[in-house]
């Protein structure tokens, strides 16, 4: 599977490691995700994420998600899909 653009970093909280994130496209726990940007380039599997406080195991367009990362990523940083679960 190519890699596909399905959202952008809003903003990342240092403390808990966590990225917000605004979907263009749905994402499920289990996907391989990539995070790219001009210092940020890691993938890493999404285990939880959460929109407004609840856990969630989808989210789709317009939706802003928080995840926990590996590493730091930065506001403006894009989000791709490497492999899917469940579709």
């Amino acid at each position: 599977m190519a890699e596909e653009k399905i959202g952008t970093v809003t903003h990342y909280f240092a403390e808990p490691e966590v990225g917000a994130l605004s979907l263009d496209d749905q994402l499920r726990v289990g996907d391989v995700v990539a995070f790219r940007g001009h210092t940020t380039d890691f993938q890493q599997t999404v285990e939880s994420m959460e929109i407004d406080h609840e856990s969630v195991e989808t989210a789709g367009p317009n939706d802003e998600v928080a995840l926990k990362v590996k590493d730091r990523v930065r506001e403006g940083d894009e989000v791709y899909v490497v492999e899917r679960t469940g579709f």
